[in-house]
């Protein structure tokens, strides 16, 4: 599965280089390609305020609410399950969550993706929704539909596959579900490009950036 660890190294060696002073543990994290890979569909202009705004933000924001408490030093996975539904954390939960739903989000893209399903994944596809064609419309729906800023995942529950929306910093980790990939339909995400269009930039994604090799990776047992 998608590990802790992916978020502070680079995914190959078309990562994006980070700053050389950028050493804190909540430093944000390199791409696995380039700010530009991403065109037409989501513009190295978006992917720029994106990440250096909005990611860095939240990254910056973690690491100044963990200073001289018991989470200075956790992982962003540990840290947001530790403090998901306490009152007094939700600051520190919000801004954990949304740094890891955003990392995460970067490698649920890739250039030249959509396509096929890789067979490990058509069988549990086929099995949970009956079709690639079902999940597509389920995942566009979730996406679409979302009221407001939140993500659309694709998870795993036990031998299940199902799609899910969550609001804001919301992540299925705090829902013991395993996450596979995710579209983020938060309005940074999409408006320099399309404006309110959001259902251009959705099916953007699917036909076009999705990566369903990363929602192979990150499969568990079906048990």
């Amino acid at each position: 599965m998608y590990s802790e660890l992916d978020l502070k190294k680079p995914a190959g060696a078309a990562a994006t280089a980070e700053k050389a002073g950028d050493r804190t543990p909540y430093a944000l994290p390199a791409l696995p390609y380039s700010e530009a890979a991403l065109e037409p569909v989501i513009s190295a202009r978006t992917v720029a305020l994106h990440r250096g705004m909005h990611q860095r933000g939240y990254l910056d924001k973690v690491a100044k609410l963990v200073t001289g408490t018991r989470f200075a030093g956790l992982s962003l996975e540990d840290i947001v399950r530790a403090t998901a539904g306490v009152d007094a954390h939700t600051a520190l939960f919000n801004n954990a969550a949304q740094a890891w739903n955003h990392a995460f989000y970067w490698r649920s893209l890739t250039p030249n993706g959509g396509g096929p399903l890789p067979a490990p994944l058509a069988a549990r596809v086929d099995a949970s929704f009956g079709s690639a064609e079902a999940l597509r419309k389920a995942l566009s729906a979730a996406a679409v539909g979302q009221f407001g800023s939140g993500w659309a995942w694709l998870v795993q529950d036990g031998g299940t596959l199902h799609v899910l929306a969550t609001s804001n910093a919301g992540t299925p980790l705090t829902e013991r579900l395993r996450p596979l990939l995710v579209i983020d339909v938060w309005e940074h995400a999409y408006y320099l490009d399309v404006q309110n269009r959001r259902a251009a930039y959705v099916d953007g994604v699917l036909d076009k950036l999705i990566n369903w090799q990363f929602a192979v990776d990150n499969l568990g047992s079906q048990h």
